[in-house]
């Protein structure tokens, strides 16, 4: 699947990052710029967000093929693979599986491991909007609130929603397909994860977040055995958007070691 992305930067080496779930390219565009005087920064719309196709499957090894194909369009050889969230676990598979196309890996706040949660309730207060009866992203936050009480979450979460030409609104995100795909999107293939990935590898975790609890953070450096963890502290689930600041004083210097 050929996939839409936005670029910061012309002459560094490349640096090809990938959102979570329900985001999209344009979630990255602060760090990318903050980062796009010394890499050419990639953001890519994973299938099913953003400009992107849509499919009907979404494992994680057709996503990182996915990515594969990016980096051979771009005629990148190697670069430095970063993700968040579901991203994050795109940029696992793709390091164990193809290790010859990542440089380094970043991964934002996820671990390599099965989680048990879903995104249900989310994706009940999405699919509760009638589309055909609202007329802007006002109208449907006040559905929205019925079922998700968190204003910024309502708020990253609708801007998923578009006009049309004739006044409409509807998804940009495929909800269909995720609904579907939930049980890959929250697994991760433990038979594919017999490799390790030797490289250099950098977890940035929220500190007030539990996706790389102790036990995830010793799956983690199992598989990635030349990784080390940091830790934004009092951040959630989205550091580099709650503390962006620290998140690239952790970052950077990680980019700028020795490969």
């Amino acid at each position: 699947m050929k996939l839409s992305y936005t670029q910061a930067g012309e002459s560094g080496p490349p640096l090809v990052i990938m959102h979570g779930l329900f985001g999209s390219a344009r979630n990255w565009q602060g760090i990318a710029k903050q980062l796009a005087n010394h890499y050419t920064v990639y953001a890519l719309d994973l299938r099913n967000h953003g400009l992107s196709p849509h499919a009907a499957t979404m494992g994680y090894q057709e996503m990182a093929g996915d990515v594969v194909k990016f980096l051979d369009n771009q005629q990148i050889t190697d670069s430095v693979i970063l993700g968040h969230s579901m991203g994050g676990k795109v940029a696992m598979e793709l390091a164990l599986s193809q290790p010859d196309r990542v440089n380094k890996l970043v991964v934002v706040d996820i671990a390599p491991v099965t989680y048990k949660h879903d995104f249900n309730d989310i994706l009940d207060g999405l699919f509760s909007i009638p589309l055909d009866n609202v007329t802007s992203r006002k109208d449907a936050d006040q559905y929205l609130a019925r079922t998700i009480k968190t204003l910024s979450l309502r708020q990253f979460l609708l801007q998923n929603l578009v006009k049309m030409p004739d006044n409409g609104y509807q998804w940009r995100v495929n909800l269909n397909s995720i609904q579907k795909n939930m049980n890959h999107i929250m697994g991760f293939l433990e038979a594919k994860s017999s490799n390790s990935f030797s490289k250099k590898a950098l977890f940035i975790r929220g500190g007030a977040s539990s996706y790389l609890s102790p036990s995830h953070q010793v799956r983690a450096l199992d598989l990635f055995p030349n990784g080390k963890v940091e830790t934004v502290n009092k951040a959630g689930h989205w550091p580099h958007v709650e503390s962006p600041h620290v998140f690239l004083g952790l970052l950077t210097p990680f980019l700028a070691e020795i490969a």
